[in-house]
């Protein structure tokens, strides 16, 4: 393998109707870039485990819910593990990328998350509250989300598929963005009834501490990852979810200076990878 210029096939839906934002042109951009040191062709998700074997790894990044081809994906997941195809964002993550039950099992280690359980017996574990967010864990996009008040929480059939977490009346929402363990930058919606109009923000140390913790807790190496999180009216950062499929980057709304030094981590990182 020509290690100066890398084959990559970079996976994405450039017709995915995301709401309040267009996936389509963060990948454009993003492809111009990172051809200045790979040799790079766009596919879409339904195609990447067909074209996969003539490329020295594969980057997956806008590709939408896995939930719309769960099958593909299974096939596309599998084939590259079996024949050692590098994928980027590395397989071996145990957030998102493997559905949502790891906020059970952060939940249960302490960590500062928003409560989360599966079954009936531990629902008297969650605060009291006015509503509760019932949703599947192999969820994404909101898809499945539900919300109820605390007379309908008995009549819930929780079987492990299913799960239960106070809604939270948060200040606002904050995302931190990561390449590998490394923090990149992070943007914020100040207002909450508007998820995706975003603008900077400058963490504190405590703020890059808490997001540190996630990434450092999950078991990538290669990869880009985005902590979400919501501001409790008490101040408190809660992990929202923690996303290292296929998060979207908003790099439209950071400075040149920004989306320069993230390409450039990016490129590191995609090195690393093909030299692991």
């Amino acid at each position: 393998m020509d290690q100066s210029r890398p084959r990559i096939l970079y996976v994405t839906d450039l017709a995915y109707p995301a709401r309040g934002r267009r996936y389509c042109d963060e990948d454009i951009w993003l492809t111009s870039r990172l051809r200045e040191d790979f040799d790079v062709a766009l596919c879409h998700p339904l195609d990447a485990a067909a074209l996969m074997d003539g490329f020295d790894a594969v980057v997956v990044r806008n590709s939408g819910p896995v939930l719309h081809y769960q099958a593909a994906y299974d096939a596309f997941r599998e084939k590259a593990l079996a024949n050692g195809v590098p994928v980027y964002t590395e397989l071996t993550g145990k957030a998102d990328m493997a559905g949502k039950a790891y906020l059970l099992d952060l939940t249960a280690a302490g960590y500062p998350v928003i409560p989360t359980v599966n079954r009936t017996a531990d629902l008297h574990l969650l605060p009291e509250v006015d509503e509760y967010a019932v949703k599947p864990v192999l969820g994404a996009d909101s898809i499945g989300l539900e919300f109820v008040g605390p007379e309908a929480l008995p009549g819930l059939a929780l079987d492990g598929g299913t799960l239960v977490q106070p809604r939270i009346r948060f200040q606002y929402e904050v995302s931190f963005y990561f390449v590998d363990r490394t923090f990149q930058y992070a943007l914020y919606a100040p207002r909450p009834e508007e998820r995706w109009v975003l603008e900077p923000y400058e963490p504190t140390d405590a703020d890059r501490e808490f997001a540190q913790r996630f990434v450092d807790w999950n078991t990538v190496d290669h990869g880009i990852q985005r902590v979400d999180a919501c501001r409790t009216p008490e101040g408190e950062l809660l992990l929202v979810e923690l996303e290292d499929l296929n998060p979207y980057l908003s790099l439209d709304l950071v400075s040149e200076e920004t989306r320069t030094a993230f390409v450039a981590a990016m490129a590191q990182s995609l090195r690393g990878l093909l030299a692991s």
